[in-house]
């Protein structure tokens, strides 16, 4: 069996992982980097365009962030933090755009789609007006604007207020310079650039079998894989590991064996859009509207009418809707569930499951909507819209953090949660939203933690800064600092009216 030796090792070939390559990379030039993924080509799971939510998510729209405590008080630290994350990831980008003489275009992976939040009716009105205020009041949201005026909100989204009555009650909020991403070509992009300019190796068509620590003085990482429909096997040891296969992460995050990784289990859920195939109405709309989701379904669910920029082309979704599923890959296996649940996460997972049975319920009545159902969602976005002109497609597959907590036996989570050995030579990221468009932030505190001298040296700062110019700084609390940072990152990625 042949051996390799790599410095970093990544497993899964999504964003994530090509996020963390190209910091290192940049970072130590010398280091040798290997991608791992078991499908034929990179991106093609949760970072693939039709897999995922494709927005930037920065908080704008998203009405899941900024929840309404029992006083009534709307909660915005979520989306401060949330807007503050993407900002560092328009920042690395920005950096990408220019460095190295690649002329690299931002309309490759992202384009400026205004984000909106609608509602209607006038309980809903009230809270999008009381988050609107609240939000409204902080640097991070000072360019978002208000509308419940027939005119505006005809300017806004047309193809939404088509059909509707005069005296229909509907409220939004804008956000001009809101950001469609494909993640998909983003990462692409990524790894193209390291394939021709570091010391980088990818290995596409290539299955993690076993994953264990090597009992010597170094105690590296031992990899065990083979090539799909070969007999072809191989060994890789690596100092350091990355998990970043989305949902298979957690299967490798138990067979590594270190404690972190006890009571963790994952609650996976799947996702379908409906897409529209009349090129009329897809011109009609440029806006990723979201609305408020329905009683006890997951976040991922919130339901939005979404501009996408796929190879150049504008493309309109709705959706997604949820559904129950035991994959914890779009590509993975009906057993990926029954795998993933241990004796040492079984509590959590029955403490889990008693606590969310209304979510297992509303899932499950996802799964057995029919067409017409389906389209009785749509049509209280378009009024409008007929069957004819919207097809049915699946989505990505997310799994939810399921993990140990004080109070209950399990808990789960809908957030993102690196989990990392004690010694910092193998991190995973599990959960989903907002996921990649936070990729940056989160590439940078798995460096934080499993690289924490190297972070702290001079030299390392200097290039995070030059990368990252408000690296170390709060764009929360500092507003001059983000005037001057959103004002070059904004003009760079073209995302500027």
């Amino acid at each position: 069996m042949a051996s390799i030796h790599a410095d970093v090792t990544l497993v899964g070939g999504g964003i994530m992982s090509a996020t963390l390559a190209m910091l290192i990379h940049r970072l130590d030039p010398s280091l040798h980097i290997c991608m791992i993924e078991k499908l034929p080509e990179i991106a093609l799971e949760s970072s693939q365009a039709l897999n995922n939510a494709g927005t930037g998510h920065a908080g704008y729209c998203e009405l899941n962030y900024t929840p309404q405590d029992k006083q009534g008080q709307i909660q915005i630290q979520r989306a401060l933090e949330i807007n503050a994350a993407f900002e560092v990831s328009l920042q690395f980008w920005s950096h990408l755009i220019h460095s190295d003489n690649q002329n690299l275009d931002p309309a490759e992976f992202i384009n400026r789609v205004p984000h909106l939040s609608a509602v209607w009716g006038d309980k809903n009105i009230d809270y999008l007006k009381a988050r609107y205020t609240a939000l409204k009041s902080h640097h991070l949201f000072s360019d978002m604007q208000w509308a419940d005026d027939q005119q505006t909100l005809l300017d806004w989204m047309p193809l939404m207020m088509q059909g509707r009555g005069a005296d229909a009650k509907l409220a939004a909020t804008r956000v001009e310079h809101g950001a469609d991403v494909n993640f998909g070509a983003l990462t692409r992009i990524m790894v193209g650039y390291l394939q021709k300019h570091a010391n980088f190796e990818l290995m596409t068509s290539t299955k993690v079998t076993h994953l264990h620590r090597k009992n010597d003085l170094k105690k590296c990482w031992v990899i065990k894989a083979k090539k799909q429909n070969s007999v072809e096997k191989f060994t890789i040891e690596s100092p350091f590991v990355f998990l970043g296969a989305g949902g298979i992460a957690l299967h490798l995050l138990q067979q590594s064996g270190i404690k972190e990784a006890a009571g963790y289990g994952g609650f996976p859920v799947s996702g379908q859009w409906l897409i529209c195939q009349n090129q009329d109405l897809i011109q009609q709309h440029h806006a990723k509207v979201y609305s408020l989701a329905a009683v006890d379904a997951p976040p991922m669910s919130v339901p939005h009418l979404d501009t996408r920029i796929i190879n150049g082309k504008p493309s309109l979704l709705f959706g997604p809707y949820a559904g129950f599923t035991t994959k914890f890959l779009k590509h993975g296996s009906r057993l990926d569930l029954m795998k993933s649940v241990k004796t040492h996460n079984l509590k959590s997972l029955i403490g889990a499951g008693k606590d969310n049975l209304d979510l297992t319920k509303y899932l499950i009545k996802e799964v057995l909507q029919t067409h017409s159902q389906r389209m009785s969602s749509l049509q209280a976005f378009v009024p409008n819209a007929h069957a004819d002109d919207w097809q049915l497609a699946h989505a990505g597959k997310r799994v939810q953090i399921i993990k140990q907590c004080d109070k209950k036996w399990g808990k789960l989570e809908f957030g993102t949660e690196i989990v990392a050995s004690e010694d910092g030579s193998l991190a995973a990221l599990l959960g989903a939203s907002p996921g990649a468009s936070v990729s940056v932030k989160t590439m940078l505190a798995v460096l934080e933690r499993c690289f924490p001298q190297q972070v702290q040296s001079a030299i390392w700062q200097d290039k995070i800064k030059t990368m990252i110019p408000s690296y170390g700084s709060s764009l929360i609390t500092d507003a001059q600092l983000l005037g001057k940072i959103r004002k070059h990152t904004l003009t760079t990625l073209k995302l500027s009216s």
